[in-house]
């Protein structure tokens, strides 16, 4: 299960997000967004768990629970919408 990690602190790492869900269970990926020019946090990140059962105690876990001075916000991924194409034309 793919699980959303919102309101990060900017300094959090990906080993830090994988110690902090390793507690409930396996963890496949981690993934902490960076903007592509500076390569600062973007403050959200991604956690993949193969086990459903261990993903859900995870979210309960961890949903509002600090890391490195802040509540994690913590749910089930959402697929991507995609956006309608704009008329813009390239520069």
């Amino acid at each position: 299960m793919n699980i959303y990690v919102g309101n990060l602190a900017y300094g959090v790492t990906e080993d830090d997000l994988r110690a902090a869900f390793a507690a409930s269970g396996e963890v496949s990926s981690v993934s902490v967004i960076k903007d592509k020019f500076s390569g600062e946090s973007k403050g959200f990140g991604f956690v993949e768990m193969p086990n459903g059962a261990e993903a859900q105690a995870a979210i309960r876990a961890l949903n509002e629970h600090p890391l490195n001075g802040r509540n994690m916000r913590v749910n089930e991924a959402k697929p991507r919408e995609t956006r309608p194409s704009s008329n813009r034309r390239p520069y």
